[in-house]
């Protein structure tokens, strides 16, 4: 039998937002264009900009059961926010934005110091990081690079590429996730 893999693409961002506010709207679009291009969700599996970026991926037309993960720092599904298809639950609290950050890229929309530690993982793993331009770890790193390790040689213009809006964001995914397929192997 003959599949190919979905690509997974986090979305991260603040645990709670305003009722439609740009980053609500913003996690929205980006969580159904992930889906319509193809590709898996992931989030952190609770509120904010997670549920924002599930509920916009459950209302894609390419949705499927089993397309939105949920990488839940407790024990308990129910904890995960309606929309999510696949609840995993890690019992490692904050620990679980390591695997958040292993998935194949991660989109960061505003965010606090949560947003940060898997921005910090998603760089240290090599992976592609696209940072939205609304406020928060998302812009502040947007169009910079983390630290000045040399990720990936072969691809100068490594950075966080910062986007301003949704299609920014899928576009940047889509021409630069092929080039990103290097893992970290371990500490250098």
């Amino acid at each position: 039998m003959s599949t190919t893999r979905r690509f997974l693409i986090a979305v991260v961002g603040n645990a709670s937002v305003i009722p439609g506010s740009l980053r609500e709207q913003l996690a929205e679009e980006i969580g159904q264009r992930v889906v319509d291009a193809g590709y898996r969700l992931v989030t952190g599996g609770l509120g904010g900009v997670m549920a924002a970026a599930s509920r916009g991926a459950r209302r894609s037309g390419a949705w499927t059961d089993g397309t939105i993960i949920g990488v839940l720092p407790g024990t308990d599904p129910s904890q995960a926010n309606p929309w999510v298809d696949v609840p995993l639950c890690t019992g490692l609290d904050h620990g679980r934005n390591r695997i958040v950050a292993q998935s194949d890229a991660v989109v960061a929309i505003g965010g606090g110091a949560g947003t940060l530690s898997e921005l910090a993982f998603a760089w240290i793993h090599r992976r592609l990081v696209i940072g939205l331009r609304c406020g928060g770890w998302s812009e502040r790193l947007a169009d910079q690079r983390v630290d000045e390790r040399q990720r990936h040689p072969d691809l100068p213009e490594d950075r966080v590429f910062g986007a301003a809006d949704a299609a920014e964001a899928l576009e940047l995914l889509e021409t630069w996730l092929p080039r990103y397929g290097r893992r970290h192997r371990s500490i250098e």
